[in-house]
């Protein structure tokens, strides 16, 4: 494409230069290839116009940047590069890819799923729906990307726009129609989704998490809310929204240009959920809609999941499924790797994976183990650990959550990246403490998991929280393989 066809699509101050081709758009100088644009943008921890002389030096054909003296030292230094002077370089980056490689986002109806918990259930159980119609689709998530039968591995809950963008004109190249995207509450604010058209918006739930980024509720709030106000395009045309959650109420209220659906366990939802029976591996209710009534089946366990289901089930109908259809495809199931992911074992101890990783997550998660525990007399044990450069204030929380529900904590270590492990599990025994349960502190998460598993008998349920899917611990030394599936089918196996 003409390098002046991609500069008239960006809100660019002013440019100069023209006459070249640009075949692809990067913003990591390391990737540029040539007959590439580079977006030199400010990022939280670099300036990419610093790298610019080197995305040239490795083929860049033409450069957008966000730095006024970036932009006056290239026209010096490159005087036949074509160079763009943006206000927002994250925005550029979203206007020229979509450019670049045909607007892809015009030919996918994209659902966005945000919150704090739940987002990678609700959108691997809303793909699951839509494929069982028949329906292609791009699925980007926390913990992995599909590109119609493809799966791909995730580095990001949401990633670039210029990445999102490739893996949307990828889906279209092997006739995806629909999208379903986690959106997670720094890449709205930080506008990586700038300018995707979003039909169907889900808001699952809002606790306190990431604060180290927002510094407040509100903030993490507004960050929230922007996906229901549009980033860069217009509102979703409808905000599927939990109003069981107080957040979500407000959610409802400021959606007021997109057709609101609620959803929850309440008589005032659109879609809820009456008659709940659940057990191990089953969950059974009756969906109640404004479109009627129809029984439904899962194999996913536990009240979060009858959420998920009910958001993913309200989505799947605002685009287009009949209740007949959102039932069958709940029932054939969709299993989501790291979500109460139940560790193979004929020993008599339940050994349970999952991403808890909140204070709420985790009161959730144990309520569910105390339900499943509860008719054969069994203990629940719970392992957890708080991550390292990220919000102190909820490590005392997360401890008497594990606490308050468990018959013995097991303290360990999880991704403390540059802080002193020993320091944030000090932080976090405390709430374990002023709860008085149990609580056995060991530093290395292998060595933890052991200790969990072998404390307990047949009839308990062990729950190893916090990194679920992950497959490394990050260390301030470096990232190590690590995997709490692995680790204890390892040790079930010495049993």
């Amino acid at each position: 494409m003409n390098v002046e066809h991609v500069f008239a699509a960006l809100s660019a101050a002013e440019w100069r230069g023209a006459g070249v081709d640009v075949c692809g758009v990067e913003y990591d100088s390391r990737r540029v290839g040539h007959g590439d644009l580079f977006v030199a943008m400010r990022g939280g921890s670099a300036d990419g116009s610093r790298f610019i002389d080197a995305a040239i030096a490795r083929g860049a054909a033409a450069i957008v940047t966000d730095s006024r003296e970036a932009f006056e030292a290239l026209r010096a230094r490159h005087p036949g590069v074509p160079v763009a002077l943006v206000t927002h370089g994250r925005r550029a980056l979203a206007e020229a890819s979509a450019a670049v490689l045909g607007h892809p986002k015009k030919r996918l109806a994209l659902t966005g799923v945000t919150g704090t918990n739940g987002k990678t259930t609700t959108a691997f159980l809303l793909e699951a729906l839509l494929r069982s119609v028949g329906r292609q689709c791009v699925l980007i998530g926390t913990i992995e990307t599909h590109v119609g039968n493809e799966v791909r591995v995730s580095q990001h809950t949401t990633p670039e726009s210029r990445d999102v963008l490739r893996v949307f004109a990828d889906g279209v190249a092997v006739g995806a129609t629909e999208a379903v995207m986690e959106m997670s509450s720094h890449a709205l604010d930080q506008e990586r989704v700038w300018g995707l058209p979003v039909e169907v918006a889900i808001f699952t739930n809002l606790t306190q998490d990431h604060l180290d980024y927002h510094e407040t509720m509100e903030r993490y709030f507004a960050a929230k809310l922007r996906l229901f106000e549009g980033v860069g395009a217009v509102p979703p045309r409808v905000a599927v929204v939990n109003i069981d959650d107080g957040y979500g109420r407000r959610v409802a209220e400021a959606a007021a240009r997109s057709q609101v659906v609620t959803y929850g366990l309440g008589t005032g939802a659109d879609f809820r959920a009456e008659h709940v029976r659940m057990k191990a591996g089953e969950t059974r209710f009756t969906l109640c809609t404004p479109a009627g009534v129809v029984e439904m089946r899962s194999s996913l366990t536990g009240r979060v999941n009858v959420y998920n289901l009910l958001a993913a089930s309200a989505a799947a109908h605002a685009r287009g499924l009949t209740l007949d259809e959102v039932a069958a495809g709940a029932a054939k199931g969709a299993q989501v790797p790291g979500r109460f992911q139940v560790v193979p074992s004929d020993s008599g101890i339940t050994v349970v994976v999952d991403y808890a990783h909140t204070d709420d997550a985790l009161r959730n998660l144990i309520s569910l183990a105390r339900e499943l525990v509860a008719e054969r007399g069994g203990r629940v044990i719970t392992l957890f650990g708080c991550g390292g450069d990220r919000d102190r204030t909820k490590r005392p929380k997360m401890g008497r959550a594990a606490g308050e529900g468990s018959d013995l904590v097991v303290l360990t270590s999880d991704n403390p990246r540059t802080e002193d492990p020993a320091a944030i599990i000090a932080e976090a025994v405390a709430g374990v403490e002023a709860t008085g349960t149990t609580c056995i502190v060991e530093e290395d998460r292998r060595g933890a998991i052991e200790i969990a598993i072998r404390a307990a008998r047949s009839g308990d349920i062990v729950l190893l929280a916090g990194k679920g899917h992950e497959k490394v611990q990050i260390l301030s030394s470096g990232t190590v393989p690590f995997d709490d599936a692995a680790v204890a089918g390892e040790v079930l196996a010495e049993l």
